[in-house]
């Protein structure tokens, strides 16, 4: 028996956790995705994994799993997205300048992405476990006008971007260039990219822009269920050789997402709860 299945059969004998009365998707939580076979388990937890058996033997698999925590250790991040009278989860503020920006010390992340590539949902997604967070998610691309921060308890802040691309706010360079050059205690951004069309200009813009700060950052591949895996693995590979030779700032590995099916929601948790130093991990990589 592997250590992964030992461990998610000690999970579910663990008493369950009681979340809000609303709506909380069946595998939002770790402990319901344990009940999962264990090749849907795998792919949820390492969505890459799904994909190994489609790449040809000379691709390279370790860029796409340098961070490989543990079952146990995802469940250590997951307690960090549940809200508690001592650990609150809630939106702050929003803002519209630099100078409207809330002055935090806690440690901060940042997602930014081009309209419609599911930024907002994405987030829902993370704070699902706490559902009573407002997260304003539209089908009309663009939404997001305002820099929105969510304060997780004392442990550190989630910044949602407006987008960029079609429908953006106008100032949406002076908006978000100057955060990310002066915001000292950003631990990490998160760019978002569409897995199902993958890298476009306005993306490759906002690469550039994230690289001239000089800021670490992160791609995220969202949207991993709505096209095939031939398609998927194209774009992801693609993507895989800009991180590889455009890139000096960019955590070599890509984040594979999909909000609807939840499809590496605990692995980013984990992730973020690394970076902002709210954890301690026991196992980071897949030996």
């Amino acid at each position: 028996m592997t250590l992964c299945l030992q461990v998610a059969l000690r999970l579910r004998s663990r008493a369950p956790v009681h979340l809000a009365s609303r709506h909380v998707h069946k595998l939002s939580s770790l402990r319901k995705a344990t009940s999962l076979p264990p090749k849907k388990m795998q792919s949820l937890l390492y969505p890459f994994s799904g994909l190994e058996a489609f790449l040809d033997r000379s691709v390279d698999r370790m860029p796409f799993q340098l961070f490989h925590p543990s079952v146990e250790d995802m469940m250590e991040a997951e307690k960090l997205f549940c809200s508690s009278p001592s650990h609150r989860i809630d939106y702050y503020v929003s803002a519209e300048r630099m100078d409207h920006v809330p002055a935090l010390k806690q440690p901060e992340v940042c997602f930014i992405g081009r309209s419609n590539v599911g930024k907002s949902s994405l987030i829902k997604a993370l704070f699902s476990l706490t559902p009573e967070v407002e997260v304003r998610v539209s089908k009309t691309p663009g939404h997001t006008k305002k820099m929105n921060f969510f304060k997780v308890g004392k442990a550190f802040t989630l910044v949602d971007m407006p987008g960029y691309g079609h429908r953006a706010p106008r100032d949406f360079v002076d908006m978000v260039e100057p955060y990310l050059y002066t915001r000292e205690n950003l631990a990490r951004t998160f760019l978002l990219v569409d897995g199902s069309v993958g890298l476009q200009k306005a993306d490759r813009i906002a690469l550039e822009m994230c690289e001239e700060t000089r800021c670490p950052y992160v791609m995220v591949v969202t949207k991993i269920d709505k096209c095939g895996q031939g398609a998927l693995l194209t774009n992801l590979l693609n993507l895989q050789d800009v991180i590889k030779t455009q890139t000096s700032s960019c955590f070599p590995q890509p984040f594979l997402i999909s909000s609807v099916n939840y499809w590496g929601i605990h692995l980013l948790r984990c992730f973020i709860a690394h970076v902002t130093g709210s954890i301690s991990l026991k196992e980071t990589s897949k030996s």
